[in-house]
C-alpha cells in the first residue's frame, strides 16, 4: 500500500461554483516534492490539511475532521473504464492518491500512517457536490458517484509531519465494529435507515454524520 501521488490545488475563479467569490481549489495536481501535513483548524475556519493547497467553501469543506481526501487509484481506473477517458491522479479533487488500499471500505476510526511521520483517521465518505458535476463535465455525475458508493474518504490529521509520492501506507489500527466509508455514505445519501448503525463508530464518525445519526434514532428509534 503506498501514495501514487499527493496532489494539491491554488484557488482559481470559475463559472459554476456557488462560493461567494467563484472561487475553487478542486483542480489538484501531483506535487513534486514533500508536503507538509497538519490539523487545520475547526471547520469554517481551517481549510486543507496540507500546505499549499487551497480549500476556498470552507462552509462545505475543509476543517480538521476533513483534512485530507484520500481516493483510491483502482477506483479511478473503474471510473476511467466506465466513462472512457483518462483520470489523472487528482482528477477527483483528491490530495492522496493510493495504491492497494481500499479506501471506501476502510472503517470508520481506521488509522493510517502515512510515510515515516504522518498518522491520519478516516472519518467520512465524500459527498459530491455541482462544483464536483462541472468541474468533471460529465452530466448527472452527482446521482451517478453515489450510486456507485466507492465515494473515497476524508481524513483528519492525528500526528502532523511531510509526505510525499512513494511513501508506504501502513493500517496502524482497526476498530473492532464494521461502520466503513461506504456504509457511512450510503447512510447520509440513499439508505438514512442505516444511520443507526453509524452509532457503533462513535467519535471517530464525523461530527454531522454523528449528529444524523443520533437525530434519525431519536425521531424514528433503532
Amino acid at each position: 500500500m503506498k501514495l501514487l501521488s499527493v496532489n494539491i490545488g491554488r484557488a482559481r475563479h470559475v463559472p459554476y461554483t456557488d462560493q461567494p467569490e467563484g472561487l475553487t481549489g478542486i483542480d489538484k495536481r501531483p506535487a513534486d516534492g514533500p508536503v507538509r501535513v497538519a490539523a487545520p483548524g475547526p471547520k469554517g475556519v481551517g481549510g486543507s490539511g496540507l500546505a499549499g493547497d487551497d480549500v476556498c467553501d470552507t462552509r462545505h469543506h475543509g476543517g480538521d475532521d476533513q483534512a485530507v481526501y484520500a481516493m483510491a487509484r483502482e477506483d479511478l481506473d473503474d471510473w476511467e473504464r466506465e466513462l472512457g477517458r483518462p483520470l489523472p491522479n487528482g482528477s477527483f479533487g483528491e490530495n492522496l492518491t493510493t495504491a492497494g488500499l481500499d479506501v471506501s471500505g476502510a472503517r470508520i476510526g481506521e488509522r493510517w500512517r502515512v510515510g515515516p511521520e504522518v498518522v491520519l483517521e478516516v472519518t467520512c465518505g465524500r459527498i459530491p457536490c455541482r462544483t464536483f458535476q462541472d468541474h468533471l463535465g460529465e452530466k448527472q455525475w452527482v446521482r451517478r458517484f453515489t450510486r456507485k458508493g466507492a465515494p473515497g474518504a476524508y481524513l483528519r490529521v492525528v500526528q502532523p509531519g511531510e509526505i510525499r509520492t512513494g511513501d508506504a501506507v501502513e493500517i496502524v489500527h482497526r476498530p473492532d465494529h464494521e461502520v466503513t466509508v461506504a456504509l457511512q455514505f450510503r447512510a447520509v445519501t440513499t439508505e438514512r435507515e442505516l444511520l443507526p448503525r453509524l452509532l457503533a463508530a462513535g467519535a471517530a464518525l464525523h461530527p454531522e454524520s454523528l449528529a444524523a445519526a443520533r437525530a434519525y434514532v431519536d425521531r424514528y428509534g433503532g
